[in-house]
């Protein structure tokens, strides 16, 4: 089945659809990157996605990408690659990968947007102390 057909029938009724009044829609699929309910960022009816995703040991990311040779066969579809180097070594190898040929070149940015947002949410925050009123 084409990819125009399935967003045509998924586009209004999916399981992952936010709708909510006075916004555009939302979706929580797992390989879209933006949230936004597009053919674009769809990773349900694309031959080639793009997943960023948090490690599980909560330090680095995981780039999740659907293998097109493998459709049918649901434990080869994904590959993931774990990256946990320091983040312009991360972002470097995530431009790579996600704008070679077998990638999307139209969601490089957004997958380094996605990664760099999720690295940052994983540094610990540094409570800033307070200085205390001088005693006259």
């Amino acid at each position: 089945m084409s990819a125009d057909l399935q967003w045509m029938i998924i586009r209004n009724n999916s399981s992952f659809l936010m709708k909510r009044k006075d916004v555009a829609p939302f979706s929580k699929e797992p390989s879209n990157l933006k949230g936004r309910n597009s053919f674009r960022y769809n990773g349900l009816v694309q031959r080639r996605t793009i997943g960023i995703e948090p490690c599980r040991d909560g330090k680095g990311v995981v780039l999740v990408t659907k293998n097109p040779s493998c459709l049918r066969k649901p434990i080869k579809k994904y590959r993931r690659t774990e990256l946990k180097q320091n983040s312009r070594k991360t972002f470097k190898t995530i431009r790579k990968l996600v704008g070679s040929a077998a990638g999307r070149k139209d969601l490089k940015m957004a997958a380094v947007r996605r990664a760099s947002a999720l690295l940052q949410s994983q540094k610990p925050v540094v409570v800033k102390k307070t200085r205390g009123k001088k005693k006259e």
